[in-house]
């Protein structure tokens, strides 16, 4: 069984309260997990406005399979029209 942890870091530069950094983060997070069938959660930087950290998580039983879907996450991310800029992104993969 092979585990994927993708943490990525955002800056929302037209963001001026946590209730609208709220709403962009729940608009990427539900996107995600209804396109790709993941766990996201917001995992750092929850009291600062502008800067966003999430992390999904994937469970296969194929390395190969665990890394694409994560990279398709980043690629998606990075195409899609959104509010936000990622500052940068990171993939693990564990094997249990």
């Amino acid at each position: 069984m092979d585990i994927g942890v993708l943490k990525i870091s955002f800056r929302i530069p037209e963001n001026e309260s946590l209730k609208g950094k709220r709403q962009v983060l729940k608009s990427i997070t539900s996107r995600i997990r209804n396109k790709f069938e993941v766990a996201v959660a917001e995992v750092e930087d929850q009291d600062v406005w502008q800067i966003a950290t999430i992390g999904i998580c994937c469970i296969s039983n194929d390395k190969r399979h665990t890394n694409q879907v994560l990279s398709h996450i980043v690629n998606f991310v990075e195409g899609s029209h959104l509010d936000v800029e990622m500052l940068d992104y990171e993939i693990e993969i564990l094997t249990v």
